[in-house]
């Protein structure tokens, strides 16, 4: 059960009092600061689990490189958004028909410099294609190897094509979740599986690895399966399942719906409050801002939960939902606005904390995006530059990789590289 946060929320509206102070931004990272500076990542992903990993090792300061085919070879690859993973940014890009000789070896010789080489092929492939964890160790023994699959590289269901719902479901999520209104489980408003079953747990691992590679010299194979990722997700559910027999489901504890001091209510607008009262205290606070203080000794009593539910939804009903947020948030009763995306762009307390910043697109335009937000990530200084897709830096990776310019217009000219 987490513990709830003491901190005074802001109001939703996003303005500040009169006289209140511009709130602090966090200090910007440093150039010579950021945590990964020097570590240089070789990535073959576009999209899914692996690309939120390497989003996340870009933000923390490594030089990605992105791997993909030259134009025309690039098959069924999905080719995302300009907007998509932040646009890329602080990424650069190099061509590489893995499928030709030339190719392969220009790859293995930007793999000599490289520190880690993620890709999110189906299992077996990357060994087909001569790009392996064997081919790349041969060139390259500190290298940590990050494959990223939805089973993992091993097993029945390894080959099994899937997608974030597929994860979910085989995980447990989706049947701890819910229902909705036909029965059956919801389906997710964000990618968890490849956000953090897949990306964050390839991203963890990768940096463990970097850590033991500091210790020891050597470097390290890594099965990242997403799947595995929604089991650590959900380790609460499974080992109480494993531990006493319990059949976790919606409405079976108190962080999936049993108790009506943690759930969700409609205000007078029809937007949104959620409710998370889990401490007495806090409970206790709710009861006596709504006027229902004789709840208060009943807080976990399970035949008492509908009537404290109907009173909870009559006494939110009374009122707009940022009325609500701007009474209750701040007086320790677990209270916040359930937010569209729309909405929470423009939330005062992500503005002060500078969660959003301004990218340029030389096609695009200006946009906003958001920016890093995880803990000890570099901040931009001002707009982030965001490349057309179709820019590269093959020439003078492969230039520093030791190739010659002659060989690299040679295989450019045959459409080897581009």
């Amino acid at each position: 059960m987490a513990e709830a946060s003491d901190r005074r929320s802001q109001a939703p509206s996003g303005a500040r009092s009169q006289g209140e102070a511009e709130p602090r931004r966090p200090p910007r990272e440093k150039a010579s600061e950021v945590a990964l500076e020097g570590i240089r990542v070789l990535d073959f992903s576009t999209v899914g689990p692996a690309a939120r990993c390497a989003r996340i090792l870009a933000d923390y300061g490594a030089e990605v490189i992105k791997v993909g085919a030259p134009p025309g070879r690039q098959g069924v690859q999905i080719q995302p958004a300009f907007h998509a993973y932040a646009g890329h940014r602080w990424m650069k890009q190099v061509r590489i028909d893995l499928k030709a000789d030339e190719g392969r070896a220009a790859f293995l010789e930007l793999a000599k410099g490289a520190d880690v080489v993620l890709e999110s092929y189906r299992p077996g492939v990357a060994e087909r294609l001569g790009i392996g964890y064997g081919a790349v160790r041969g060139v390259n023994p500190r290298v940590v190897y990050c494959s990223t699959s939805g089973y993992g590289q091993s097993g029945p269901a390894a080959r099994w094509a899937g997608h974030d719902l597929d994860y979910l479901a085989v995980g447990g999520y989706l049947a701890c979740s819910g229902p909705r209104a036909d029965g059956g489980p919801p389906i997710p408003g964000a990618s968890v599986a490849d956000g953090a079953a897949g990306g964050m747990h390839a991203a963890i691992a990768i940096l463990a690895a970097l850590q033991r590679r500091a210790r020891t010299g050597e470097g390290q194979y890594l099965d990242v399966s997403v799947a595995e990722g929604v089991l650590a997700l959900m380790a609460l559910a499974i080992d109480e399942h494993l531990a006493t027999g319990a059949e976790p489901g919606p409405g079976h504890d108190v962080l999936s719906g049993r108790y009506a001091f943690y759930d969700t209510y409609p205000a007078r607008d029809g937007k949104w409050l959620a409710v998370g009262a889990i401490e007495p205290a806090f409970y206790a606070n709710l009861c006596k801002a709504l006027g229902l203080e004789r709840w208060i000794p009943h807080q976990m009593d399970d035949a008492a939960q509908e009537e404290i539910r109907a009173d909870f939804r009559a006494a939110f009903r009374t009122r707009d939902r940022d009325d609500w947020v701007a009474e209750l948030a701040p007086a320790d009763t677990c209270v916040a606005p359930v937010y569209s995306v729309a909405e929470l762009v423009h939330d005062a307390q992500f503005a002060a904390r500078g969660a959003f910043c301004e990218a340029r697109h030389p096609e695009r335009g200006a946009f906003r995006q958001l920016a890093p937000v995880l803990a000890g990530m570099r901040r931009p200084e001002g707009p982030v530059a965001v490349r057309e897709g179709s820019a590269t830096d093959t020439d003078g990776l492969l230039r520093s990789a030791g190739l010659s310019q002659d060989a690299i217009q040679d295989m450019k000219r045959r459409g080897v590289v581009a």
